[in-house]
């Protein structure tokens, strides 16, 4: 459980008096797994930042999604930030992973806290740096990697951001985060398990390693 002393640590960066505005005006939620916590099109007025747990945030082209991020604990959403400050609807919706805990900063206050306090801008170049690498990457495998390739890196994504091994995920689950077809997941999962990458188990899948 995230206290006010993990919340001062993850923030350590920050000046004190900014820290405990943070901690005066922003709230603490605890958000339950595959809980839709921002929606394509809708307006930003909280930014998160992950204490626990972790959030996945696609992005949706035709009726098909695409993983695009992990947030992990001590991260906040770009995306979020940058519709926030221009007023503009999401671009992209964000679910639950897991269990998770965020700090709730409201757009009011971020926006204030910019321009009083210029190590606040920190967090989010720290984070645009990060998320630019990461969308590179993912641009990288939808146009130059076979499935297999973007499959198996996806399971090891995974496996990194939840340190969890076995996976407990269905096939489905896996085509609706890479925009493909579940016919297609299957298939590529049984190539992977005849190479010995993967071990697919009775409700979830091992990822053995190259």
């Amino acid at each position: 459980m995230a206290t006010e002393t993990d919340i001062k640590k993850a923030l350590s960066y920050l000046p004190a008096d900014l820290v405990g505005e943070i901690l005066r005006l922003s709230v603490i939620k605890e958000i339950p797994k595959d809980t839709e916590i921002l929606r394509e099109g809708q307006f930003v007025k909280v930014i998160p930042i992950v204490l626990e747990g972790l959030i996945k945030v696609f992005s949706r082209f035709q009726e098909k999604e695409l993983l695009l991020y992990y947030i992990k604990p001590e991260e906040s959403c770009v995306m979020s930030f940058a519709a926030s400050l221009k007023n503009e609807p999401s671009k992209v919706f964000a679910l639950t992973e897991e269990d998770t805990r965020v700090l709730l900063l409201p757009i009011g206050s971020v926006a204030l806290w910019l321009t009083q306090y210029p190590d606040f801008n920190r967090l989010f170049f720290q984070q645009y740096n990060l998320r630019y690498s990461e969308l590179l990457d993912t641009i990288s495998h939808v146009l130059f990697n076979k499935m297999d390739i973007r499959l198996f890196s996806y399971l090891e994504e995974k496996v990194k951001a939840t340190k969890k091994n076995p996976l407990k995920v269905s096939h489905r689950q896996i085509a609706n985060e890479l925009g493909t077809a579940r016919e297609v997941v299957s298939r590529v999962m049984k190539k992977l398990e005849n190479e010995g990458k993967i071990r697919q188990l009775e409700n979830s899948i091992e990822s053995i390693g190259r």
